[in-house]
Parts: C-alpha cells; structure tokens; sequence
C-alpha cells in the first residue's frame, strides 16, 4: 500500500513557531468478528457491492454564455422507420422467438438451420417482413411476447422441461403462468428451494447462465452441525477444489440464528457448488434456500407460488 502524507494547509500554518511534539498513537489488533447475515431483508451493508454515491453540487461547472457563432446546429428529427414494412434481422426475428440467443441464431443460420418462405437462407443480414414464413429446422416460428415469470422453488420438483420418469417438475407449477413456451433460468437441484427464473427471452437467459458476467446468488445454508470460526475463514479465503480455486463473494452467520445458518453470496454456477463447498469442510447441507438470484428477491413470494417481474426489475436485469 503507498504511504499518504499529510500536508498542513496555509490556515493551519504556525509560521514557523515550535509545536509540542505529539503523542504516538498506539494500535491494537482487531479481533476478527464474523458479520451476520439477514436472510430476511435484502443485503446492505456486507452484500453491497458499491458505496451509496452522492452527487456533490459544489463541483458542477458554471456555463458561460455561448454566442450565437457557437450554438451548434440543431439535428434534423430522425423518423423511425416501422419493423413492419422494414423488416428485422432474421437472427433477431429467431432470438425474439424464444428459440435460442442472436449469437447462436447466426451459427444456425449459417449452417443451414432456417428458411424463409420456403427458401433456405444462410446470409447473415437477411431481414424478414410481417407475413413471412419462418421456420427452424423445419418448425414453424412466430415472435412473441417476452414473459419473465419469477417462482419460489418448493422442494421435491426438479428443473427440467419433463421427466420420462415420473418425478414431479417445476414446469407444473408455472402452466399457467404464460401462453408462451417460457423455460427455466439455470437450474436449482431437487432438493434446493428459492428463486427460479423463467423467460423465453434467449439473449437474457444466455447473459444470465454465461460465467464471465459473474452473476451473484446468495444462498441460505442449513447444516448439520456449528460453522466454526476457523472453517468460516478458510472458506471466505478461497480454497481449491477438484484442481479449481473456489471463491465466494462473502459468507457469514444468520443474524439472531445458531451458527448452523450460514448466508453465501457467491456468483460461481458450478454444480452443486454451495453444497460441494460445506462437504469440502465435513458439513452436510440440511437445507439450502436461493433467497436472492441476479438482484431479485423473494419479497412477498411464498413457496411455490409465482410472479411476472415487475417493469423496474426487468430494466434492472436488463443494466447487468
């Protein structure tokens, strides 16, 4: 760390007269205090990434007034054209479907996945009017309505589309929720209850899933036995795990609860990770709740019920 050195100001200036030689200041080791983490409100504090920032008025810019040489032209008004008679892009047009992401709707088309009006189409650039046949690999597509809907995972329901072998599935619990084909966010094991995204927004899925824009979750771990303090250290350390660095972003103890409840804010989506992380320690996970996902909460949610995001969270999601 570089050394800060103090300058004394004009006004605080002594004009070279004697001042009494100050007493050193003595410092004592601070004993480490684990911080206690609120599963129940959403995180300040120890969960925040960046301080509250203030606009300070004192450091605005006084204008000067400007002559009429300088006024700058104003810009003719923009008309913006209509998609409709226009058209948009077909990777667009296949990303708006819900099928998969623009990115990987280009490496469908340009290996031959999609026709247009019966034609096949491999350019890039290709743009599609209203009342044109799209199809993809041989399925008739149609652009829909985005639907984010947010469900609070009950226990005992797997995250999956349908299951050969009976088991009950989160799918059930939203059919009402969209007449579009909607599809889960990541996934959350059988067992693992909390937030759960659907959405036939491809693009959002894909910024969401992909490891490099460090999505954070926190999680609320139930154990079978106290967290000691030394395990709590190593764990908010970093430490490897199968050959890998495992990091969490902050780990405490639930407020007014025993040290068994532990909060995890953590933006690795490795499987089973926060379940994998106690294991590492000798801890079982009793139960384990997602209580935040991506900045949404499980506020006024209860289990097994769902939501459609709200128009601020959705601009909240869509800044990530």
């Amino acid at each position: 760390m570089q050394k800060i050195k103090k300058m004394n100001s004009s006004k605080n200036s002594s004009g070279g007269r004697h001042q009494g030689k100050k007493k050193p200041q003595t410092t004592t080791a601070k004993k480490f205090e684990p911080k206690k983490f609120d599963a129940k409100k959403k995180p300040s504090g120890n969960f925040r990434d960046k301080p509250a920032f203030k606009k300070d008025s004192s450091f605005s810019k006084k204008e000067r007034p400007i002559s009429r040489e300088e006024k700058p032209t104003p810009k003719p008004k923009q008309v913006k054209q209509n998609n409709e008679i226009e058209g948009i892009r077909l990777n667009k047009y296949i990303s708006n479907s819900g099928v998969c992401s623009r990115r990987e709707a280009d490496v469908y088309i340009k290996a031959g996945s999609a026709t247009v009006n019966g034609k096949l189409v491999t350019e890039m650039g290709h743009k599609v009017t209203l009342g044109d046949e799209v199809r993809f690999d041989g399925s008739l597509i149609n652009q829909e309505q985005k639907r984010y809907v947010l469900l609070n995972k009950p226990k005992n329901y797997i995250t999956t589309m349908e299951d050969d072998r009976g088991r009950k599935t989160v799918m059930e619990l939203i059919s009402n929720a969209a007449k579009e084909r909607i599809y889960p966010v990541g996934r959350l094991d059988r067992n693992t209850t909390g937030l759960l995204l659907f959405t036939n927004d491809g693009e959002l899925a894909k910024k969401l899933t992909h490891p490099k824009n460090n999505i954070q979750k926190i999680y609320h771990a139930s154990l079978d036995k106290k967290l000691s303090n030394s395990d709590l250290i190593k764990i908010s350390e970093g430490f490897m795990l199968d050959e890998k660095r495992v990091i969490v972003d902050d780990i405490s103890y639930v407020v007014n609860q025993p040290k068994t409840e532990v909060g995890v804010k953590i933006h690795s989506g490795r499987n089973r990770i926060v379940r994998r992380i106690f294991e590492h320690f000798d801890y079982s996970v009793v139960k384990l709740d997602r209580v935040i996902f991506a900045g949404l909460t499980k506020k006024d949610l209860p289990r097994g019920h769902w939501r459609h995001l709200t128009e601020m969270e959705l601009n909240t999601l869509m800044m990530l």
